[in-house]
């Protein structure tokens, strides 16, 4: 899977699942079930016990699903994931090293940051996505907002503190994507085994993002309209 496929379909979807769950078995459930419901990306946390292996176990059986590997800390970490067949790589703080191995094997690395500093040299050592995080905590869809207002061409993930009520909110202040946790994958749900549950949430936020888009372009369309 290229890496331009990866990008365009983050970019088409506009969510970024991720799984921090307590076992394999569990991630493997969560993986399926988001896949199911129409989102074919997920995140795999390095924090969920085995987690290169599920890698490999869901690259090798869902073919079709973008597989990521998700809280990198190392480039070693970072080359065992790429080794598992992981198709991008995310990290929750900038690390210049692990941007540089990305960019060296060409794969799609979305680096953390959350100031105005480590946002842009993220940008500048190769990261295809700079993921805002955490978001919430700092202000949320005013935040990006006012992230975007310099640096409109930087593709920014917003993570951290995203849900129902919050998601619509970043993709209008002008995040690419969403990145979401437990309020997409509820950890009861994935203990009591409830994919329908899973799947209604999926359906939810991908409304969300939908909708958010359009009213978007809707906003947009008088200034395209002004600059022709």
């Amino acid at each position: 899977m290229d890496k331009e496929h990866v990008r365009s379909t983050i970019n088409e979807i506009g969510i970024l699942p991720a799984i921090r769950v307590a076992s394999a078995e569990n991630a493997r459930f969560a993986a399926e079930t988001i896949a199911q419901a129409g989102i074919p990306i997920v995140e795999i946390t390095m924090t969920t016990p085995g987690a290169v292996d599920v890698i490999a176990d869901l690259v090798r059986n869902l073919p079709h699903v973008i597989v990521g590997a998700g809280t990198i800390l190392d480039a070693d970490t970072a080359r065992a994931c790429l080794l598992a067949g992981a198709h991008f790589l995310t990290s929750p703080g900038l690390d210049a090293e692990i941007v540089h191995f990305a960019r060296k094997e060409d794969v799609l690395m979305m680096a953390g940051a959350l100031t105005p500093t480590e946002v842009v040299a993220a940008y500048k050592a190769g990261s295809d996505f700079v993921k805002v995080f955490p978001c919430a905590q700092v202000g949320g869809d005013a935040y990006i907002r006012a992230l975007k207002a310099p640096f409109p061409q930087i593709p920014l993930i917003a993570a951290g503190g995203v849900n129902q009520q919050t998601a619509a909110a970043f993709i209008l202040a002008g995040a690419s994507a969403v990145g979401v946790g437990g309020d997409l994958i509820p950890r009861s749900a994935i203990e009591l085994r409830q994919p329908e549950r899973i799947r209604e949430l999926a359906r939810r936020f991908l409304g969300l993002v939908r909708t958010a888009r359009a009213q978007l372009a809707v906003w947009q369309a008088p200034a395209r309209a002004s600059v022709r």
